[in-house]
């Protein structure tokens, strides 16, 4: 098959690992990027070893790309992928799929109407570490899943980030900077979310830069950084989510499944490996799982890969944008339940993606 040509919009901290991937993929190849920043494009297409540096328009616009892996900030996911689906292009955003959700649904129904995809980050679900408790899952090692609980602890990312003003705007905070990890991560094991009930506050209404050229400069928090909540999911499962940026240190697990005849400790889900762990019932110890899956070291740029040979063998790709959907009306779930103290339903929902098979190239 064709490789499909993929030019990236985005050269901030995300981008070097995505750049480094068609190394890893064999489904695509990236032929040029582009950044409002045009120093610092040329300065990733020299490192890389990319052809063409471009304007964001200029990349958006030209007839020889066939992908936008859109890597920009969030608050401009919606406009870039708009504008590249308007000209016929297919997107790959990274999470989340935009800030909106009302933006988000239109994005997917422009695809639909252009009949091009749209694919959204995380791919992490699609590692060794989390395919293997999909997999286990499904096989029943720990029986029937009757519970989750998921926990993203930690003190936000000024002391390392050198602009790290956007993850306090609205459409940033733990909820939307990670918590499409472990959302996805649930999803994907579990299935989709029905409805949600959840709290949340801004413990600090101020925060101090770290470092960089803007260190001692304080930024306004206008978003919700520690956030609570339960998840009722379709299936009848009963789930716990928990992230914050307002906490120094914690010891919580990342994730663990609870099912009729035993627990499964889950991988961060902001990662590709394990260690995946089962403790029965009937087991006084717990018992490291044998990864078979590949893809266990930083593999973004996977779900990327999946949907350009899914576009050519014409069937659905796994990190898809009704997935990104599901998983943006499910963190708005938490805000609008957290703002007016009620249950709140969804009203997307979705088949889980299939596993990947243990053979992908």
């Amino acid at each position: 098959m064709r490789k499909m040509t993929v030019g990236v919009v985005g050269c901030g901290n995300i981008s070097d690992i995505y750049l480094e991937s068609p190394q890893k993929f064999p489904f695509f190849e990236i032929t040029s990027v582009a950044d409002l920043d045009s120093d610092r494009a040329i300065a990733k297409a020299e490192k890389h070893g990319i052809e063409k540096v471009a304007t964001v328009n200029g990349i958006i616009t030209d007839p020889d790309i066939d992908i936008i892996l859109n890597l920009t900030v969030p608050g401009a996911h919606y406009s870039i992928c708009a504008a590249a689906i308007a000209q016929g292009k297919h997107v790959f955003v990274e999470k989340p799929l935009s800030i909106s959700l009302e933006e988000g649904r239109a994005l997917i129904a422009a695809a639909k109407e252009k009949n091009v995809r749209v694919g959204c980050a995380p791919d992490t679900f699609l590692g060794g570490g989390l395919q293997t408790c999909r997999q286990l899952i499904d096989q029943g090692a720990i029986g029937k899943p009757i519970g989750a609980a998921a926990f993203m602890m930690g003190h936000g990312p000024e002391a390392w980030h050198p602009d790290p003003e956007f993850f306090y705007k609205p459409g940033g905070g733990p909820l939307f900077d990670m918590g499409p990890y472990y959302l996805t991560a649930l999803v994907n094991m579990l299935g989709p979310i029905s409805g949600v009930s959840a709290m949340s506050r801004i413990s600090f209404p101020t925060r101090e830069i770290g470092i960089g050229e803007k260190k001692g400069n304080k930024i306004k928090v206008e978003t919700p950084t520690h956030i609570t909540g339960s998840m009722e999911f379709a299936s009848g499962v009963i789930g716990t989510l928990a992230v914050s940026f307002d906490v120094w240190h914690s010891v919580l697990p990342r994730i663990e499944v609870y099912g009729s005849t035993g627990t499964m400790s889950v991988p961060d889900p902001n990662s590709f490996g394990g260690p995946v762990l089962i403790r029965t019932a009937e087991n006084s110890e717990w018992e490291e799982m044998k990864i078979e899956s590949p893809y266990t070291s930083n593999s973004r740029g996977i779900g990327l890969s999946e949907m350009a040979q899914a576009i050519a063998e014409n069937r659905p790709h796994r990190a898809s944008g009704d997935l990104g959907l599901h998983v943006l009306e499910t963190m708005h779930a938490f805000i609008t339940s957290s703002t007016t103290r009620h249950y709140c339903a969804l009203k997307s929902t979705l088949t889980r993606p299939e596993p990947l098979p243990v053979t992908w190239p």
